[in-house]
């Protein structure tokens, strides 16, 4: 057993412990974190982006120690912990892509057409809400084998995809938000980001085929009937926190999806290669969660950091009242940060840590609104990098591919922050 192999075990212990203490015993929850953490270590010379984690962990240590000195409360258990939530989502939803990804179909020749054109885009879309990035990845390969991705498909995949996270209670997004704006009302939030995904996609659609000729399009089409699982998950969720309000709609999802997936895999590939599936995907395919891991905890280590400095220092949230042109002003501020390469999730956790008694529905939509521009533009992104390294395409071509659809999309945005807010009362 290797490095490789151990992190998976840690990362899977974090994920059960972190069950295990939400619904039965909350005090070996500190042990959940530890064990992230440890995961952590034993990955960090592998994860990208070194520089920036680093960046975040020197000033975080920096901090805490002019903090300790100045005798600042600091929550070190909060730094170790704040983000668990959303790994413990990220770690359980991993799991259905065991179950839920799309039949590997072998097409003589890519379809092409309009008709292909929106079946791609709502195939990555829909299927990315529920197995997240595997989604974009699977259609991406497929495509890449056929021949070099267009610029015309990498806007597709990439803006199908990101548009998940306006909407989706199983995007890394969603759990974000829950964990830094606890108090919004998800029926609320989800049916706004609905409304913006739709809106999104006519963006997208109107604005591509003024450019392109969309009936030289070529995708690949997911087939539909493998959503059945997804939706059986989602009723689960809704059903459930329907007469246990109480209990995290992010924790919901992770422990369905586990137990879904223990259920069902063995139905589909008999209990020897089912267990023997498992065991792969917990030694060999949560450690390349690295990335994530480590962006997540050391963000919020760093978000806890800053808080401790803006509450030592009596500095308050600068809106005295937030409404829809305070969030808008927030929302632009996380989109530029992005584009010089400041994670949304790094954003939220220093806004989230600083706010008071505000309205946490409003201040949710806007951190789903700037993770959704930010995943698709940002020449920094995961999706945008992950375009790069694995099929070859310019991160600077698509910021300017995709920099006038984030301006529509912000104004588009803000209106809706408006009408969001007046509907709030606010």
């Amino acid at each position: 057993m290797n490095i490789l192999n151990l992190s998976g075990i840690a990362i899977f212990a974090s994920f059960l412990i972190t069950l295990i203490s939400y619904f039965f015993k909350y005090d070996i929850f500190i042990f959940a974190g530890l064990f992230a953490w440890l995961a952590l270590i034993l990955l960090f010379r592998k994860i990208g982006n070194l520089k920036l984690l680093l960046s975040l962990i020197f000033l975080s240590i920096i901090i805490f120690i002019f903090s300790s000195y100045s005798n600042f409360v600091i929550d070190y258990k909060k730094a170790i912990l704040v983000n668990q939530y959303m790994l413990t989502l990220l770690i359980g939803v991993g799991f259905l892509r065991l179950i839920a990804t799309p039949k590997n179909e072998t097409l003589k020749e890519l379809p092409k057409g309009e008709l292909s054109f929106i079946k791609t885009y709502l195939g990555v879309h829909l299927f990315g809400s529920v197995i997240n990035m595997s989604s974009l990845i699977l259609v991406a390969d497929k495509l890449y084998k056929k021949s070099k991705l267009t610029k015309l498909q990498a806007i597709v995949l990439t803006r199908a995809f990101a548009t998940d996270a306006y909407w989706s209670p199983f995007f890394v997004a969603f759990a974000a938000v829950s964990t830094y704006s606890s108090g919004f009302k998800a029926v609320e939030v989800v049916f706004t980001g609905v409304v913006l995904a739709v809106l999104a996609f006519f963006v997208t659609y109107f604005e591509l085929k003024k450019s392109h000729d969309l009936s030289e399009f070529r995708g690949y089409p997911l087939q539909f009937d493998t959503l059945t699982l997804p939706v059986i998950l989602a009723l689960l969720v809704l059903v459930t926190n329907h007469y246990y309000p109480e209990i995290k709609v992010i924790l919901l999802i992770s422990l369905f999806s586990i137990v879904l997936t223990s259920l069902i895999l063995p139905f589909k590939l008999g209990i020897k290669k089912a267990i023997k599936s498992l065991n792969f995907h917990v030694t060999n395919e949560l450690p390349k969660m690295k990335n994530e891991i480590g962006l997540f905890l050391i963000a919020g280590m760093f978000g806890v950091s800053i808080s401790t400095l803006l509450v030592g220092f009596h500095i308050e949230f600068p809106f005295e009242k937030f409404d829809g042109f305070s969030a808008s002003i927030i929302l632009l501020v996380q989109i530029l940060l992005s584009f010089v390469g400041i994670h949304p999730i790094i954003t939220i956790a220093i806004i989230g840590n600083w706010t008071g008694d505000i309205n946490h529905t409003l201040l949710a939509m806007t951190f789903l609104m700037a993770w959704s521009t930010s995943v698709c533009t940002s020449p920094f992104s995961g999706v945008n990098l992950t375009m790069q390294a694995r099929y070859g395409l310019n991160t600077f071509e698509i910021f300017k591919t995709n920099f006038l659809y984030a301006l529509k999309m912000y104004i588009i945005c803000v209106i809706i922050l408006f009408l969001l807010a007046n509907y709030l009362g606010i």
